[in-house]
């Protein structure tokens, strides 16, 4: 018999999932839990899977003993029994029986354990699971892995306990020879074809010869392999001819394809593993990206998790969430400092959105971190690496101190020096990623200023506005530090729920300051400097305004930035899409994905086509003499030709200063199309009148609009 006609091994899968018995950790207990006779009748039920915070006694334990009763009859004498823990938060150790099986760490991480002799030996098991979730701890020497789930700057809500089995428990059995680890990767693709390499680690019990069959997009593909008794790593490279390329939305569609790679012994089909796979290439080059050799300007939004807990965050609001961003215009979502659920990257697939995605480690982290950082990046690639949509891994999240003052700008001289977490940390979770996945950018960390001795530096975050400054100093800044504004990875001001103030109001003007940043994971200072409280009447009345301040920001910085596009800006990354605490926070959609005002900036200004011009002085005198560029950018692949551009300058209802221009938009880039100058009137005594530059630009089915306001005094 051939392998193309190779017969299957029955796969049966149990699934654990159902009601455990539950109850608090703590030393004694822990030395007796998991034998089979001890009575749990007085435990309680907690939801496996989920999080046992949900159970009211449980809510403040940060460990917890789990233990499950079930049937089962151990495999055939050719089959073998495996135990897979799909995602415990965020460690656990693992008896079947009253026997040690093994341990787990990464709350995203999945483990697999042979229980093959186990399950054999009797027909009623017993499954106990001790499981602990530590506390934020140190944030400047951080032990933990689960970064912005416990991250008060990012969650605003670090209390909530995320601890749980929160993934799927299943039995699954296989033929002798098993597939342990498995990763497939698109490395490179064009019209002609796609090259995909295959990792596949088995374990087989005798040596001989295996097949690996790959089949993907109709074809198959057999790579035959000398095995060894025991565990065996392969890899493989094979191309598909003529391949359907995977676009981001927009520049292209989504096709995506079934792959399947199984192990066969002597004509059989011992197990096998399934994903599916998009054919693209990613290349960034200066920080400039390209997917299938074609570039792009990327527009990306930062995303918290989609609930404060990991197995909260239902399918319904991952889709929307993703939806929310593309139907902003963004090309790119970031998973900040988290690895979000298999929903998200199976939609994002479906949707043509690019993701930067994180590793949890974020600020400094402890030296112990060292070895699960590297173990869990070899699963994350393991696990993601299919993923089309995932465009751009990265290592580390600002690895350095918390600064005392809040920064309008990376720190650069505290940079300078070499750190433990930049030069041993940083470099070995990017070995990693390099070793394991060659196919995509890799970023080492974000937030790094060029520093000696090669003085590149990577990504920064620019808070113009909101840590210092106005949101219009921005341009000013690059064109004096080009090197530090190559990639922007955060910008953007938080916000202040009205509803969520005090209905007495009697601390206002003085309120406690650090606690209304600490709702929402912003800082004090930073809240006054967007909206200084003086002159306002109210805690409501000046939390209603941070949202008007946020939206300046967020349109002003996007707009400064398109200008800047390719000279030298390759993109980037708002932070963020939606506010992880009822209290406010950073995202232009509140925690129930209520739009704020920042919510249409934010979308007007990321349209493929904008017209924009220097931006307005907030208050302006009769007399003043202004001069203002007018520039059109396009992320369109062709010419808007005989394009016009039409400026006018209203003072109240007066029309002021016309001007019109026609031409060619230059595809993919920022084009200057001229000037407005003009002086400002007097303003009329006793009357309060505004300037208003209004640009409409019309070509084709292409229209776009803007305006600019100034108070006239």
């Amino acid at each position: 018999m051939t392998a193309r006609l190779a017969r299957r091994t029955t796969v049966l899968r149990m699934d654990l999932s159902g009601t455990w018995r539950a109850t608090a950790a703590h030393e004694e207990l822990r030395r007796t839990f998991h034998e089979p006779q001890l009575d749990d009748r007085a435990w309680c039920d907690v939801t496996v899977p989920g999080h046992w915070a949900h159970a009211p006694e449980l809510a403040e334990e940060r460990a917890v003993l789990h233990r499950f009763r079930f049937d089962a009859t151990g495999p055939d004498d050719d089959h073998r029994a495996w135990l897979h823990l799909d995602g415990i938060c965020q460690q656990g150790d693992v008896w079947l029986d009253g026997a040690y099986v093994g341990d787990t760490e990464g709350y995203f991480v999945p483990h697999a354990f042979e229980i093959t002799d186990l399950l054999r030996a009797r027909g009623e098991h017993l499954l106990a699971i001790d499981v602990s979730c530590p506390t934020f701890g140190d944030p400047d020497s951080r032990t933990d892995m689960l970064g912005a789930f416990l991250d008060p700057e990012l969650s605003g809500s670090a209390g909530l306990n995320p601890g749980g089995i929160w993934r799927p428990v299943v039995i699954r059995h296989t033929g002798c020879t098993s597939i342990l680890h498995f990763r497939a990767v698109c490395v490179d693709a064009n019209p002609a074809r796609a090259r995909i390499t295959m990792r596949c680690v088995f374990d087989t019990p005798a040596s001989g010869e295996v097949v690996l069959r790959t089949t993907v997009a109709g074809r198959d593909h057999e790579f035959r392999h000398p095995a060894a008794a025991g565990e065996n790593r392969v890899e493989w490279t094979f191309d598909v001819a003529e391949p359907e390329l995977w676009w981001p939305h927009t520049l292209g569609g989504q096709p995506l394809h079934d792959l399947r790679c199984e192990v066969i012994i002597g004509g059989e089909v011992h197990d096998s593993r399934e994903c599916r796979i998009g054919f693209r290439s990613i290349r960034l080059d200066n920080w400039k990206l390209s997917v299938n050799h074609t570039r792009m300007f990327v527009k990306g939004t930062a995303l918290l998790p989609a609930a404060a807990r990991p197995g909260d965050a239902d399918a319904a609001t991952v889709s929307a969430d993703l939806e929310a961003a593309r139907d902003a215009g963004l090309d790119l979502v970031r998973c900040h400092t988290h690895i979000a659920t298999p929903e998200f990257y199976r939609r994002a697939d479906e949707l043509g959105m690019l993701v930067w995605q994180d590793m949890p480690l974020r600020g400094l982290m402890a030296r112990g971190v060292r070895k699960q950082a590297v173990r869990q990046t070899r699963e994350a690639v393991d696990m993601l690496a299919h993923h089309p949509s995932v465009a751009i891994w990265c290592a580390h999240d600002e690895p350095h101190r918390r600064p005392d003052q809040p920064l309008t700008t990376p720190p650069l001289m505290s940079q300078q020096m070499p750190s433990w977490n930049r030069v041993v940390l940083d470099s070995s979770v990017k070995r990693v990623l390099e070793r394991t996945d060659g196919s995509r950018p890799i970023v080492a960390h974000t937030g790094v200023p060029p520093h000696l001795p090669q003085l590149d530096g990577t990504t920064s975050g620019l808070w113009f506005g909101w840590n210092g400054g106005r949101a219009t100093d921005l341009a000013d800044w690059v064109a004096r530090f080009p090197r530090m504004a190559r990639f922007i990875s955060a910008f953007g001001a938080a916000t202040v729920s009205a509803e969520e103030q005090s209905p007495a109001e009697g601390d206002w003007p003085d309120p406690d300051w650090e606690l209304i940043g600490r709702s929402v994971g912003a800082s004090a200072d930073s809240l006054r400097h967007l909206v200084p409280p003086r002159h306002i009447h109210s805690r409501s009345d000046w939390a209603r305004l941070t949202e008007a301040a946020q939206a300046n920001v967020v349109r002003s910085t996007i707009e400064q930035l398109r200008r800047l596009k390719y000279r030298p800006v390759g993109g980037f990354i708002h932070h963020c899409l939606a506010d992880a605490s009822s209290s406010g926070g950073f995202g232009v959609l509140d925690r129930s994905r209520r739009p704020k005002a920042a919510w249409s900036a934010l979308g007007e200004s990321c349209r493929p086509v904008i017209v924009v011009a220097d931006s307005l002085p907030v208050m302006v005198r009769g007399g003043d003499r202004l001069d203002l560029d007018v520039h059109v950018i396009s992320d369109l692949q062709s010419d808007l030709i005989d394009a016009v551009v039409t400026a006018e300058v209203r003072v109240g209802d007066n029309l002021l200063h016309t001007r019109g221009w026609t031409g060619t938009a230059v595809a993919d880039e920022c084009t200057y199309i001229g000037s407005v100058a003009f002086t400002v009137p007097e303003a009329a005594a006793g009357q309060s009148d505004k300037i208003d530059l209004q640009l409409h630009l019309t070509s084709a089915d292409t229209i776009v609009d803007n305006h600019y306001l100034s108070q006239l005094i």
